[in-house]
């Protein structure tokens, strides 16, 4: 039985990405320091976050308080809409920010590039092509690899055969849950040799996702919480994992996936939910990223 706890799945850049993380998305102020600290202690190794979250220091000061080497934790932030045209910038915000040398990974947050000055809009001159070329520019001591996260198969197939283009992401950062499996986005991704994160992965706080039949009759059947079953559900396809939550206990039961597994019926039964949702849409950007190619 593996120790999913300690397992890693290679990025093209010959990196190893922890595939357990902590999400610090909509953690709130205050609190997220101890859940970094927390996590860290119960022996994760992936922490993620980004500009846009606005906890980038506590985040930092999580990290240090954790006692453990900088050099043993996989961390991840990202570009924020308004500062596509300020990679270098945004990138040095973040390490500052972030109380760190380096990032070991960077990513574009949104495909959509928009203006500081007003973010109903988009920037007429720009796009996330050109806002890629520039982070390929970011020197290797600063961001060890550079990806992706909310792109779809369209934004990317655009992206990747762009004549700028000479470093595919290392990973796409996405929405995954049995509500939002997006199996030919995942197919996809791999088929690029792009490693697939799901945020989101367990449908976000009081979603419908944990009253789902099926999902009870699992959790009921494995005696695990739906948040440890929906874990084990991304791991056992394929993908690294950020549940996020800054309440101690479910830091670490969140991380309690050892000596079990699910059984094939139950991914497929998971796999094979009909009801769709997504956490985090794009009616809030200037321009639309997600197009349901990706189904």
């Amino acid at each position: 039985m593996s120790d999913w706890t300690k397992k890693t799945a290679p990025l093209n850049t010959g990196a190893q990405i922890p595939l357990v993380g902590l999400g610090t998305w909509q953690s709130p102020p205050g609190a997220v320091e101890k859940a970094v600290e927390a996590a860290l202690r119960a022996g994760y190794r992936h922490i993620d976050t980004a500009l846009a979250y606005g906890n980038e220091a506590e985040v930092g000061q999580g990290i240090k308080a954790s006692g453990v080497p900088r050099e043993e934790i996989w961390l991840t932030t990202k570009l924020d809409n308004p500062w596509h045209k300020r990679v270098e910038e945004g990138i040095a915000s973040s390490l500052k920010s972030l109380g760190v040398d380096y990032v070991d990974l960077y990513l574009m947050h949104w495909p959509s590039s928009t203006r500081p000055d007003d973010l109903k809009k988009h920037h007429d001159d720009w796009d996330f092509v050109k806002t890629w070329a520039e982070m390929q520019k970011i020197p290797k001591d600063q961001a060890r690899a550079i990806g992706v996260s909310n792109f779809g198969i369209k934004n990317l197939e655009i992206l990747l055969n762009a004549p700028t283009t000479t470093v595919v992401p290392a990973v796409n950062q996405i929405e995954l849950h049995p509500n939002n499996p997006s199996p030919k986005l995942v197919a996809y991704n791999t088929e690029k040799g792009i490693h697939t994160t799901g945020y989101s992965c367990l449908g976000s706080t009081d979603s419908p996702l944990h009253k789902d039949p099926a999902l009870l009759k699992i959790v009921e059947k494995t005696g695990k919480t739906s948040a440890q079953v929906l874990i084990k559900w991304g791991l056992q396809n394929g993908w690294s994992v950020i549940p996020k939550t800054v309440t101690e206990s479910r830091v670490k039961s969140n991380f309690d996936l050892n000596g079990w597994n699910l059984e094939d019926e139950d991914v497929k039964a998971l796999n094979s939910l009909k009801d769709r949702f997504k956490v985090c849409g794009d009616a809030w950007l200037p321009i639309k990223v997600f197009f349901g190619d990706d189904e």
